[in-house]
């Protein structure tokens, strides 16, 4: 009996031997946690002038300014008391420089916790520092680092983007930004995630790419369209709208929910409701070897408003006459987009590089670093089919 209770305890010894454990853990509370990253151009804020004024520079040129946001951040407060200050949930702080791992030292002798990037959620880059700077050197520390995980989101900021990070609600900005994505399901305005894996990815190809673009106003934050990011220098180009993020989705079938607004005969607002989506696109050749690639797109969806109170909204052929209308007013909004694309910005960042690929591959080995300039000589047709398959409870 003895011997056997031994033995049971020896084998849960060499068990507990096995089971692996953070050797090297360190309190949260001890730790100041980043969950947004923010990157502008360099232009010192009040306080670092003061530091500098002070004794407190070093050898540095002032290339990005980085705003970290700092969770959880603790506040002195009198809880439960009357009066008491309300608690913050992040603290955001900035530093400028040349060098981001620089930076984040910096931030040690001016915080009385080390920063880490673990849970690092959003990377928000503005305009300005994108048309001064590559993306790629912008990026090159964060993509190296091991404590930044790959799945962080990447976006582009109209104004600065440190605005982004700000918020006159208790939510924590950061982590709004990654909310907000997920409402792609409801309209294809919001841009699927491009994290930094994708950017990576992107960058290695130096095939041009949009990044949603963040837009704030008096403590709010909005998406608005796409920056459009030229593949072979790196640079920030120009800006698309919402419509033509909508349009991208369609020309790549790749929309999980949304909606089409028109105006019918009476010029009153119509509405179609999408339900599902297919997209195919196809490389064709003539005989004098001239090539075009043409988009079919297949849609379903329900009439889901309609202003003209007047209409006989359930008879069939109101049904087909809308349909036309929709696909009217799909085909001006793809054929604009279209048209930045090949004449106003001069790049393709609706995939069809990537069919290019796939249906000639050895053909795209040797265009695909002048990519950009071969498609705006590419003519590009569609033909769009939209079914109203119903119109929602109404009794008309």
């Amino acid at each position: 009996m003895f011997r056997q209770r031994v033995i049971h305890l020896l084998i849960i010894f060499m068990i507990l031997l096995t089971q692996p454990g953070c050797w090297s853990s360190k309190e949260i509370e001890d730790l100041s946690v980043i969950t947004g990253l923010a990157l502008d151009k360099g232009e010192p804020r009040t306080l670092e002038r003061e530091f500098e004024e002070r004794g407190g520079s070093y050898p540095k040129h002032n290339k990005l300014t980085a705003t970290v946001q700092i969770v959880p951040e603790r506040t002195i407060g009198n809880s439960g008391k009357e009066g008491e200050k309300t608690k913050t949930h992040f603290y955001n702080i900035s530093e400028t420089g040349d060098s981001l791992l620089e930076i984040f030292r910096q931030f040690s002798i001016r915080k009385n916790r080390p920063i880490i990037g673990h849970h690092l959620k959003v990377i928000v880059i503005s305009e300005d520092l994108v048309q001064k700077a590559k993306i790629r050197q912008l990026m090159d520390f964060v993509l190296r680092d091991n404590d930044i995980r790959p799945s962080c989101l990447i976006f582009l900021s109209q104004g600065l983007a440190s605005d982004s990070l700000m918020t006159t609600e208790e939510e924590i900005p950061s982590f709004r930004l990654v909310e907000m994505v997920r409402n792609n399901f409801r309209t294809s305005k919001v841009m699927k995630g491009i994290t930094l894996s994708n950017l990576d990815a992107l960058m290695y190809s130096k095939q041009s790419f949009v990044l949603q673009n963040v837009i704030e106003a008096h403590g709010e934050i909005k998406f608005s369209g796409a920056g459009i990011i030229k593949g072979d220098t790196g640079h920030w180009i120009g800006n698309l709208d919402q419509n033509d993020v909508e349009s991208i989705a369609w020309i790549k079938g790749d929309i999980r929910g949304g909606s089409l607004k028109a105006y019918d005969q009476s010029n009153e607002s119509i509405t179609y409701e999408i339900k599902s989506v297919k997209s195919k696109i196809t490389l064709k050749e003539t005989d004098d070897k001239k090539i075009s690639f043409h988009v079919a797109i297949e849609s379903t969806g329900r009439l889901i408003e309609n202003w003209d109170v007047d209409a006989h909204s359930s008879e069939v052929d109101y049904f087909k006459e809308l349909e036309k209308i929709f696909e009217e007013k799909l085909t001006q909004q793809i054929n604009a987009l279209i048209n930045k694309m090949q004449s106003t910005y001069k790049v393709d960042v609706a995939g069809f590089g990537d069919w290019f690929s796939i249906e000639r591959p050895h053909v795209w080995k040797q265009i695909k670093d002048h990519w950009d300039e071969e498609f705006t000589r590419i003519p590009v047709t569609f033909d769009l089919k939209l079914k109203i398959t119903d119109f929602g409870t109404t009794s008309d």
